[in-house]
């Protein structure tokens, strides 16, 4: 359950972060949600890796649940401060590149078509912080593709199966 509550926030923060590079949300408004969907994220993580349940693989689940925390935290700092995303699109390149191996395991070893899905999205997800690390640490000219990429990742890798694990459908 705690994996849907932290999903539905990826997916609401994708998709305005799309909106937002395309234009259609103010630099000062789109702090709100990052934060928002940083705290959330960071909140499920400390649950995962302290919680009376935690195992190797939940804690290892926490670790990679933070880098997303820490993504969004940036977002809103950059915005508030008015930096040009340099040091984001750099961290963004470390996370892409941390999600190869991620996906590469999960996919040889999904055993469900949940397990499937899940290795998928960390493609999608290495994906997405590739190009930010094209557009915001070497500034090239892929604004649009990213914002378009951003938004459709958060509608099918979060909001979507977020609301789906929420209503117990997956």
């Amino acid at each position: 359950m705690l994996l849907g509550f932290a999903l539905l926030y990826v997916g609401a923060v994708l998709f305005l972060n799309g909106l937002w590079l395309l234009g259609k949300i103010e630099d000062r408004e789109i702090v709100v949600i990052n934060v928002v969907s940083g705290v959330v994220t960071l909140c499920a993580s400390l649950a995962w890796a302290f919680g009376p349940a935690a195992d190797a693989a939940s804690i290892k689940g926490a670790a990679l649940t933070i880098l997303f925390s820490a993504t969004y935290f940036w977002v809103a700092y950059n915005r508030v401060v008015k930096v040009d995303g340099r040091g984001l699109g750099w961290f963004s390149l470390f996370v892409a590149i941390t999600t190869i191996p991620v996906a590469v395991q999960g996919l040889s070893t999904a055993q469900t078509s949940t397990d499937l899905w899940l290795a998928s999205n960390w493609v999608i997800w290495g994906v997405l912080w590739f190009l930010y690390f094209l557009l915001l640490a070497l500034q090239r000219p892929i604004l649009r593709l990213t914002a378009v990429v951003t938004l459709l990742a958060g509608i099918v890798t979060g909001w979507l199966p977020g609301f789906l694990l929420l209503d117990g459908k997956l």
